[in-house]
């Protein structure tokens, strides 16, 4: 038990650490006034998809980090500025550009070389789908949902302007030990649950093997197909020779990288979104968003797989 506390507090430290800047980071620059003069550079797309302008901060924020652009929108809502519904949509918009780092600091100068020009390309392709997709969605579902609901007719006063930045920081600081109480809480309960499944081998049981079998992938495929699940790059380096040596075909690597992703989301989602989405919005709007946004994922790698099983 002790060595599972210890591995949690070692895993949730660093989690919990960039939560509380985030959190600091919002109450900072809504105190000083900052996200006002920011949000009118992401105004023009939260504004299509009738978000709330105080959003249009929060997806600036995200370019550099994502749980702090969440952290900010979770400080939005406790502030009464958003609802659940905008809550949702603003996380989910949140997420894109993870989706640009991804294409830039690892599809394109790591997927791409390992799995050569047609299968990586592909692969990025999906990727870039994905965060279209993601977009797609969230504007019509906020065009849908969200009607009369723009920045003008929310009943929400910001703050009185602190422009002391001293009085600003222990006045935030103050404020904000109450819900970073709560999330951290909530956040090592989840840690501690998903570790201890890990442990008991909960995940290693989620075999892939009957269904790749199924889909009539042959015996070379398994071994990339099951790593892939456990570690997406490990996958993709034991593809990478496969596809060179010519023992799998362009098309079945591609199945194996839309299949084993097909399996490695969900798995994802329990082993790191759960843990933090919960943590920041609580646990049922936080159970909410990774299950939209990984539904979305696996919905459009499906839709791949389904055209290169068509193809093959």
């Amino acid at each position: 038990m002790l060595d599972l506390l210890l591995r949690a507090l070692d895993t949730a430290i660093p989690v919990l650490v960039t939560i509380f800047l985030g959190l600091f980071l919002a109450g900072m620059l809504m105190e000083l006034g900052i996200l006002d003069r920011l949000s009118v550079l992401s105004k023009p797309l939260v504004s299509m998809a009738n978000l709330p302008p105080i959003s249009a901060s929060s997806f600036l924020v995200s370019l550099g980090s994502a749980v702090a652009a969440n952290s900010m929108i979770a400080e939005f809502k406790m502030r009464g500025a958003l609802d659940d519904r905008e809550t949702v949509l603003c996380a989910m918009m949140n997420s894109i550009p993870v989706y640009i780092r991804e294409i830039l600091t690892y599809q394109i100068p790591v997927v791409v070389p390992l799995l050569g020009p047609v299968v990586g390309v592909f692969y990025a392709g999906v990727f870039i789908t994905t965060a279209i997709v993601k977009i797609i969605i969230v504007i019509v579902l906020g065009r849908l949902m969200l009607r009369g609901r723009n920045g003008a007719e929310i009943h929400w006063q910001p703050p009185e302007r602190n422009g002391n930045p001293i009085e600003a920081t222990l006045k935030i600081l103050r404020t904000q030990m109450r819900p970073f109480a709560r999330i951290s809480i909530t956040y090592m309960t989840m840690t501690l649950l998903v570790l201890s499944l890990n442990d008991h081998g909960f995940f290693e049981r989620l075999s892939v093997l009957p269904i790749a079998q199924t889909f009539g992938l042959s015996p070379e495929a398994i071994v990339p197909l099951t790593t892939y699940v456990a570690s997406p790059l490990i996958g993709i380096s034991l593809l990478s020779p496969m596809i060179q040596s010519g023992s799998l075909t362009e098309i079945q690597a591609a199945t194996v990288l839309m299949l084993g992703s097909i399996f490695m989301l969900p798995i994802f989602a329990m082993k790191s979104m759960v843990p933090n989405y919960t943590a920041i919005f609580g646990a049922r709007v936080g159970l909410m968003i990774v299950t939209i946004s990984t539904g979305l994922s696996v919905m459009v790698r499906a839709i791949f797989l389904l055209a290169l099983l068509s193809i093959g």
